[in-house]
């Protein structure tokens, strides 16, 4: 099916699973562990507060929007951050500039294959972070002047310009405010 025919569809489903399209197909989603909640949770804190403070225009959402990535492939980041402005009533969002996958056991080749290909389709995609809960490290993939490069950081300061973002590493792993 299409991205257009899996949000169609998606709404008839019951509220408790979650799906991804893949290659035509919908796939529902494994269910998540609290460390992975708690670092989707720190990762969304850290990120809002970095882009009230940096670049107001910019809205950090949590899992549930569908990013098409071509016809028959649409996906949902758990963190993602867009500049545009996303009507209330839709179920996608069309131009993240940042997406952010927390990394687990059962999905970690996806994330750094098929979805790393996948988002960088998208003409707006700057940034793509993999956050390890458990190594707590972050992989930055980062699209500049076409190329994409690739660096580990396990502290220190995480730069994401453009939106002008800056947040601390250890602040994608804090669960306590």
């Amino acid at each position: 099916m299409t991205v257009e025919e899996f949000l169609r569809w998606e709404e008839d489903q019951p509220e408790a699973p979650r799906f991804e399209l893949i290659d035509g197909v919908p796939h529902m989603m494994s269910p998540e562990r609290a460390r992975h909640v708690r670092v989707k949770t720190a990762v969304l804190v850290a990120l809002s507060r970095a882009a009230s403070k940096a670049n107001p225009g910019c809205e950090v959402f949590n899992e549930g929007l569908t990013v098409p990535v071509n016809d028959r492939n649409g996906y949902k980041p758990d963190i993602h951050v867009t500049c545009e402005i996303i009507d209330g009533n839709t179920a996608l969002s069309e131009k993240p500039i940042i997406i952010v996958e927390v990394l687990s056991p059962s999905t970690a080749g996806f994330d750094r294959g098929a979805k790393l290909i996948g988002y960088f389709q998208l003409d707006s995609l700057v940034h793509y972070l993999l956050i390890d809960p458990v190594e707590k490290s972050v992989e930055h993939h980062l699209r500049r002047n076409g190329e994409i490069t690739k660096r580990m950081l396990t502290d220190g300061t995480l730069a994401l310009d453009p939106p002008g973002l800056e947040v601390r590493v250890a602040d994608l792993f804090e669960t306590r405010w």
